[in-house]
């Protein structure tokens, strides 16, 4: 074998190398599309899913609704064999007034928990770990 072959054999076998790592490149942009491609359809699918129960929720709150304000009128229909109509009205309406005013204090208590929405757990150790990397830096430099 000539110095001359063995050039034209290096410049072949570099070139093939930077074609195959142009195609491994290329190939490997192909596949981050298609696989951001299936995230995409994915994602509609079960956003379309969870808009469809969402409405479903919707309907089931509308039909709850209905069905308390039946059994408000078969509470003051039920009073209303005891006291006055208007009376048995006005007392369905007051222990309705004292369930709000419960719910409306327990949930002001619970986002008074979650505000301000920090993790501050998360930012501890975040600190914590700075001043861990801080410290052995310092330690690497004596």
């Amino acid at each position: 074998m000539s110095g001359h072959d063995v050039s034209r054999e290096s410049e072949v076998s570099d070139r093939s190398i930077a074609e195959l790592l142009k195609r491994l490149s290329d190939q490997t942009t192909t596949l981050a599309r298609q696989e951001v491609d299936l995230a995409k359809a994915e994602l509609v699918a079960k956003g379309k899913q969870a808009g469809l129960g969402a409405g479903m929720f919707g309907g089931a709150s509308m039909f709850g609704l209905y069905a308390l304000g039946a059994l408000t009128a078969c509470a003051v229909l039920a009073l209303a064999t005891a006291v006055s109509a208007w009376l048995a009205a006005l007392i369905v309406a007051a222990v309705y007034g004292v369930i709000a005013g419960v719910l409306a204090l327990a949930g002001k208590a619970k986002v008074k928990k979650g505000v301000p929405p920090v993790p501050e757990q998360t930012v501890e150790t975040v600190k914590e770990d700075v001043e861990f990397t801080k410290q052995r830096a310092k330690a690497g430099r004596r």
